[in-house]
């Protein structure tokens, strides 16, 4: 079997047992046995667990980047963009560039474990690696909405994220619901253009007057 062949292998099996178990509960051995090669090949071509959980990553967020850095660019260059427009941006670009077996929602729960479970290096690598593409996103984000305080505007970046990747993440399962409950076939674009002016109008949505911090619990 040729080396890329391995390698792949070695991805795609450690991708879904992460998203389905987490990375700690993920042993390197039960990662070797399902994809039916030895620790030797996981040492060789990744040199230990901490290296293949960004693999993984490096597999969707790098191309991702790349087509991300281009449109932003264009942006950039263009001037005058609308949040709905920058959004838009984000959304076309997600799901144009495929999750490396395949699933989008596969890669998205795998990217909220990433902040949810102990995994400090993994927050480091991303800040690393993609820190800049999101400096350059966020950037874009604050010239689309100037009333916003800079750390009311870091809260809703994430409110975002969050909505995203639990959207995404669960995406099997709530096109289940819409099909049982309602009948309806959900597209990924049509998930997309439902999502995008819900977070549009979160974005936009006036700063709450916040209690003092006497008053606070």
């Amino acid at each position: 079997m040729a080396q890329s062949d391995t390698v792949t292998r070695i991805l795609d099996t450690a991708e879904a047992l992460f998203a389905e178990k987490g990375f700690a509960e993920t042993s390197l051995r039960t990662i070797t046995s399902k994809a039916k090669v030895n620790l030797a090949a996981v040492n060789y071509h990744f040199g230990s667990k901490k290296a293949l959980i960004q693999a993984v990553f490096a597999r969707y967020l790098d191309p991702f980047c790349e087509q991300f850095n281009t449109e932003l660019a264009a942006l950039e260059k263009r001037g005058g963009v609308t949040l709905e427009e920058l959004l838009e941006t984000l959304a076309r670009t997600t799901i144009s560039v495929p999750a490396s077996k395949g699933s989008l929602s596969v890669f998205m729960r795998l990217l909220g474990l990433a902040y949810t479970q102990a995994q400090g290096h993994m927050r480091r690598y991303l800040q690393e690696h993609y820190g800049q593409t999101f400096a350059r996103f966020s950037q874009q984000l604050k010239l689309c909405t100037p009333d916003l305080p800079d750390a009311e505007r870091f809260w809703r970046i994430h409110f975002m994220l969050g909505s995203v990747v639990f959207t995404m993440s669960s995406l099997d399962a709530l096109r289940d619901i819409a099909y049982n409950d309602y009948a309806e076939k959900t597209r990924i674009k049509d998930l997309v253009a439902r999502m995008l002016p819900v977070v549009t109008v979160a974005m936009q949505a006036p700063v709450p007057e916040l209690p003092l911090p006497s008053e606070s619990a």
